[in-house]
């Protein structure tokens, strides 16, 4: 009766693994649809990393969010392994708008050398800024990205608060991940986001 209790439980939990890889699978390909790849990066990630704001508000590829449900730092996790050390991106491609994208990227944050997926760890080289599009500009792309580093790195970068937009603009993260040899991102995500009346709060944040 035991070994086919644990037959079954086995059975089940490689069920529900194909099932989750597969969820993850069709998620990370909504990067594509979105046109993250080639926009952004050149392949699709292998996983989703989880981003969630402030009262629960979950993440999902592609879905919209306000620039208020956004202004405070997310808080971010993904499948790190032990002993390692990750960097972590959000970028804006469209700025100041999709169709004439003269400023991309325009990065809202930026941390290096995470220990595993303690974000709070991590070595800020720009600190986060939420989502400000311009107005009549349309929906923004704001892509989250996750890089496993090749060890604890020294980075060069200007270290960037969030009470400034200088330094953000003409960003890439591909020339950046290219620089400090750190491959393909192993998990990314994204949602979208049109101005609202919080934007005006932010720019005066940033001095504009």
């Amino acid at each position: 009766m035991s070994v086919i209790f644990i037959t079954a439980t086995t059975a089940v939990n490689r069920l529900i693994g194909n099932i989750g890889s597969h969820y993850f699978s069709t998620m990370a390909q909504a990067l594509k649809t979105h046109e993250v790849v080639p926009d952004v990066i050149d392949q699709v990630p292998p996983a989703v990393v989880d981003v969630t704001y402030l009262n629960n508000l979950k993440v999902e590829i592609g879905k919209e969010l306000t620039p208020t449900q956004v202004k405070d730092k997310p808080e971010v996790k993904w499948n790190a392994e032990a002993g390692e050390f990750y960097t972590l991106c959000m970028t804006d491609p469209d700025a100041p708008s999709r169709k004439t994208p003269t400023f991309r990227e325009w990065h809202h944050w930026l941390v290096a050398n995470i220990p595993e997926n303690r974000v709070s760890e991590g070595e800020v080289l720009s600190d986060y800024i939420g989502s400000g599009p311009p107005k009549d500009t349309g929906l923004h792309r704001y892509v989250f990205l996750v890089y496993k580093q090749p060890g604890k790195l020294v980075f060069d970068e200007k270290r960037l608060t969030n009470r400034s937009g200088d330094g953000r603009g003409k960003f890439s993260i591909r020339k950046f991940a290219e620089k400090y040899k750190l491959g393909q991102p192993i998990a990314g995500n994204m949602y979208q986001a049109a101005w609202d009346d919080y934007v005006p709060i932010l720019y005066k944040q940033l001095g504009d």
